[in-house]
């Protein structure tokens, strides 16, 4: 499923348009791919640019980029083993010790990540690790919540894809560093929810270096005309499982020298 595009643009623009109204009912819709058999990654990437695209012009701001799928743990909870990207509105990124709208999403879970603001435009095919090091302002702790518009059963890289890479929102704390400050393939986090330790890992799991991650969106981006740009933020995938998310569940997050993050469902 990582051919050329097979759908035709009234077919793309249905499925963007479906997708729309899915985020606005909270209302998944069907797996894409038991409809499209033949839809590719490529398919995929149309809908979710056109998807972009109905966004902006509803007044909605790109503010930049999440790379998901880039860790062993996420590939085996998701049973999807390449990475994927997706867009991020300002609209949301929420601030540390936030209250959040549990209702506001569909089927959320939590993961732990780094956050990369881009102080340089990086534009590939052969941006590399030291070049994402160079362009980097600053990276600071991230907890991504992640959405769902299409329904979870059997969902392909394709169907997540389409789906803005499952993005709902990100909650960005802690204390940013300079990305030589740190050996940030050692950064740490501890994930608690309701004052239990759930999950723990280790940047490192993210391709071996979080700026790896980085590096393969500039790369990938250039294959369909596109480049990370000075200012933006970039969410360089999770190195935790994602965790199940329930009305009222405080979630904390310990980063070690890194600061901390809190959030608050209700």
């Amino acid at each position: 499923m990582t051919g050329p595009g097979v759908l035709d643009d009234a077919t793309i623009e249905a499925i963007a348009d479906e997708l729309v109204e899915a985020g606005r009912t909270r209302t998944p819709v069907p797996l894409l791919t038991a409809r499209h058999p033949g839809m590719t990654v490529e398919d995929a990437y149309r809908v979710q640019k056109l998807w972009r695209e109905r966004g902006e012009a509803a007044g909605r701001v790109v503010a930049g980029h999440k790379i998901g799928l880039t860790s062993r743990a996420m590939q085996q909870a998701t049973g999807i083993t390449e990475p994927d990207y997706g867009v991020i509105f300002n609209d949301a990124i929420l601030e540390n010790g936030c209250t959040v709208d549990w209702a506001a999403y569909t089927h959320p879970r939590i993961e732990v990540e780094l956050a990369f603001l881009l102080k340089e435009d990086l534009h590939g095919p052969d941006v590399t690790l030291p070049e994402v090091l160079r362009a980097t302002e600053y990276v600071v702790p991230a907890l991504e919540i992640l959405d769902s518009r299409i329904e979870m059963e059997g969902r392909t890289i394709v169907d997540t894809i389409s789906d803005n890479a499952a993005l709902g929102a990100m909650v960005v704390g802690g204390t940013p560093v300079q990305p030589d400050a740190v050996d940030l393939r050692w950064a740490a986090a501890i994930l608690f929810r309701n004052e239990v330790v759930e999950e723990t890992g280790v940047a490192a799991g993210v391709l071996n270096h979080p700026a790896s991650g980085v590096a393969w969106l500039a790369n990938k981006l250039a294959a369909h005309g596109e480049a990370l740009k000075a200012g933006e933020i970039i969410l360089a995938g999770s190195f935790t499982r994602p965790l199940w998310l329930g009305r009222g569940d405080t979630i904390f997050a310990d980063y070690g020298r890194l600061g901390t993050i809190t959030c608050h469902f209700q």
